[in-house]
């Protein structure tokens, strides 16, 4: 697999650590309390969230399918591995916290990616999931036209019905609240908290700093109100182990 396929079929991590992933790892916090707890980042990418989690715990993990990124990782961070979120080298019940961030629209079998991250959470642990949301406006992984992969952010991709959208972006799935409750609907895990999330809006801010707090005020705010608070780039959904 050379470098675009694997960036088109595993999606880009985070390279910089901006406002946008602050304000998520707030929230991961928020409601799944991390201080000292044994943590594991399903999904890690370059590493970002595994050292960010080291300002609340000693005790954190992290698994990439991507070998080149865990090689690289793997100079900073020393519970680094190589492993799919569909088979986690792990205990039944060996942590606190499991974090899926923008993981699961990737792999091969997402179900199973779910059924993993319950099985490696203690009774009362935590999973945090956040996943693309088929409501926000755009298709952020790009599309395949004309048997061609273009990069890009496209409007209204997801909004199209499952035959036409799944020609169009075949390499990554986006999630309605249904199908992504339908994840762990028999799993002994319970909803503690599900909505959506609005963007950084980091490459504004990078331009236009104070056009940038306006729209953060007022996107943030549409994260309260019915309609808008289903339109969200991502979905963040925490649940609990029973």
């Amino acid at each position: 697999m050379d470098a675009q396929d694997k960036a088109i079929i595993l999606g880009h991590p985070s390279y910089v650590w901006r406002y946008g992933q602050e304000r998520r790892l707030n929230l991961i916090n928020r409601y799944a309390p991390l201080a000292g707890k044994r943590i594991l980042d399903a999904g890690c990418g370059l590493g970002m969230y595994v050292r960010a989690f080291h300002r609340f715990s000693d005790q954190v993990y992290g698994v990439d399918i991507d070998a080149e990124k865990v090689e690289e990782a793997g100079r900073e961070l020393s519970t680094v591995l190589v492993a799919s979120a569909e088979a986690l080298p792990f205990p039944d019940g060996f942590f606190d916290v499991v974090l899926s961030h923008e993981v699961l629209e990737h792999v091969e079998d997402d179900r199973q990616g779910m059924k993993e991250a319950c099985r490696v959470l203690r009774p009362g642990g935590r999973l945090v999931v956040f996943v693309p949301n088929r409501l926000w406006l755009f298709e952020t992984h790009g599309i395949y036209w004309r048997g061609e992969y273009r990069f890009g952010n496209f409007p209204l991709v997801n909004w199209l019905p499952d035959r036409w959208r799944n020609k169009l972006a075949p390499h990554v799935r986006a999630y309605t609240w249904r199908s992504l409750r339908a994840l762990f609907s028999d799993l002994p895990l319970r909803a503690i908290h599900h909505s959506t999330i609005y963007p950084g809006f980091d490459n504004v801010a990078a331009r236009h700093p104070a056009l940038a707090k306006l729209v953060r005020i007022i996107a943030y705010a549409g994260e309260r109100l019915p309609v808008l608070s289903a339109c969200g780039l991502s979905h963040i959904l925490v649940l609990e182990k029973t």
